[in-house]
Parts: C-alpha cells; structure tokens; sequence
C-alpha cells in the first residue's frame, strides 16, 4: 500500500471528501468565464468576431436552401463571390470551369479591410474576369457615409478600363447582432440612402444593392425608393430568383447557392457576357 505523506497539523481528507473534490474540479471547466465566449447567455451560439461577415451567410438560416436552378433559355453569365474565408483562390480553375465575372470582399464596417484582397482581385483581373469589390455593412458601428469613403478608400473604388465593376453594398442579416442592426425601418433607409449618395459622389457610379427579399421586407419596410437607380443583386438559394424586393421589376445578379464548385458562392448574371461588360463600363 503506498505511503501518503502529509504536513503535521493538517487533516487527511477521507477518499469520500476526495472524490468529490475531484468531481468538483471536473465540473469547473463549465462554468469559467471563458465558456461564455463559446456560447450565449440562452446557450445560443457566440456572435461571430467581427470581420469575419461574408455575403449570404444569413440566407440559409433565413431563409432554407433549395435546389439548384433549372436549365433555362434565359442567357445568363456565371460567376462568383469570395471574401477572405476563400483565402487564395484557385482563379485559372474558376476561369476553366465557365466563371467569367467576380467580387471580392474589400470591407467591412470602418474597421476591416479583407487581407486577401489583394490576391484575390488582381487575380481575377489577370485571368480575364470582369471583376468588382463589395463592402459589408454594419449600420449599427458608423454612418452610411463613413462606410461609403472606407470602401472607397480600400479598393472598392471605380474606373472605366471595361474590367471593373461598380461597388456593392452587401446589406443583409446582422451576424453580429439583432437582424436589422437595432434600426427602425426609416433609419435603415436613411443609411442605406447615405451610403449610395456618398458612393455615387466619391466614384460617378450607383452601387449594386445585394440583399435578400426576406430581410429587405423587414428592415426597409419593403421600400421601393433604390429600384431606379441602384442595380439589385438578390440572394436567394433556390430553383427561382422568387419573389424581388419593391421597386425592381428586374434583378442583375442572383446568388442561387453557398455550396458551389471551387468556391461556395455562385452567381448568374440576368445577360449575356456582354451586359456583365457594359454594366462595367457604365
């Protein structure tokens, strides 16, 4: 039996009093504050760290996911979209594949700029893709003009070389929060309306609205108001575009799916290769 030496004067616990301390210690691990970074207060998951916002990545919590869409007649031109969760991507196997036109994520908020971004649009570029940057937006941290010049600034700027696309404004579910960013509808609008105002002053071009139907209808109220002048790049992962948001009797672009070839997120063009270019050059 071996021998258990202890200091004199102290107690010797009893196995009984031992076990439990050590069923105790094993229980500690969940309830230390770190556990509270892994999950919510209701046991939901932890918000995701901020920069890390992709486009879609609501759509399929929001609203499911279906099939992929249908051959049809309609003319349409794939392509795709990448942020820093794609890392370097494979252009020359995207380019072979069929994908001609791309976006990449430049920004998010005024605190993120993708490190990829470099990579990934002078890549495109140099494979023979249209390509364009789009900037996250997070209403509830700045203005909509404050994001606007931060997008500008980092590489979501425009020029007429027939290579390049107009910005995006990739406004959609919070990741980080409540939906709607904690803003009533005729706020959102406002922001958004600053945002595109600030984007068209800084750069001659209106910028694409990405968005989904769903989140649109609940945050803006359904508004009509950007049809007119702001192309709509729509997110829905189904057969179908479905149903738009007010105030487009068209869409320009559609993600139909997070789980495609190569890189996750594919896109159609609503035209031929041709639209991709004059949508380019304005």
């Amino acid at each position: 039996m071996p021998l258990h030496r202890h200091r004199s004067g102290t107690t010797r616990r009893s196995p009984l009093a031992t076990g439990a301390a050590l069923l105790a210690a094993l229980a500690l691990p969940l309830t230390l504050p770190g556990a509270a970074t892994a999950a919510g207060s209701d046991g939901s998951a932890a918000p995701p760290a901020r920069g890390t916002a992709r486009m879609g990545q609501g759509v399929v919590e929001h609203d499911g996911q279906g099939g992929l869409p249908k051959d049809s007649r309609v003319v349409q031109t794939e392509g795709v979209d990448v942020s820093s969760h794609q890392g370097t991507v494979a252009w020359q196997s995207l380019w072979n594949s069929g994908v001609k036109w791309a976006y990449v994520k430049a920004t998010e908020g005024t605190y993120y700029k993708n490190p990829y971004f470099t990579q990934q649009y002078n890549g495109s570029y140099a494979i023979g893709m249209i390509r364009g940057a789009y900037h996250f937006a997070t209403p509830d941290t700045t203005s909509g003009a404050a994001q606007a010049n931060h997008f500008v600034d980092n590489g979501g700027g425009w020029s007429r070389d027939g290579k390049t696309l107009p910005g995006v404004l990739d406004i959609e579910w919070n990741p980080y929060g409540a939906s709607c960013y904690g803003l009533g509808q005729a706020a959102m609008v406002g922001w958004i309306r600053d945002f595109t105002t600030t984007y068209r002053a800084r750069t001659g071009r209106d910028a694409v609205i990405y968005t989904a139907t769903s989140w649109w209808k609940e945050c803006t109220g359904d508004n009509a108001g950007f049809g007119a002048t702001n192309p709509l790049w729509v997110a829905r992962y189904d057969t179908t575009v479905g149903e738009l948001p007010a105030g487009w009797p068209v869409h320009t672009m559609w993600q139909y799916t997070s789980t495609g070839p190569i890189v996750g997120d594919h896109n159609r063009f609503n035209g031929a290769l041709d639209r991709v270019q004059a949508l380019a050059n304005g």
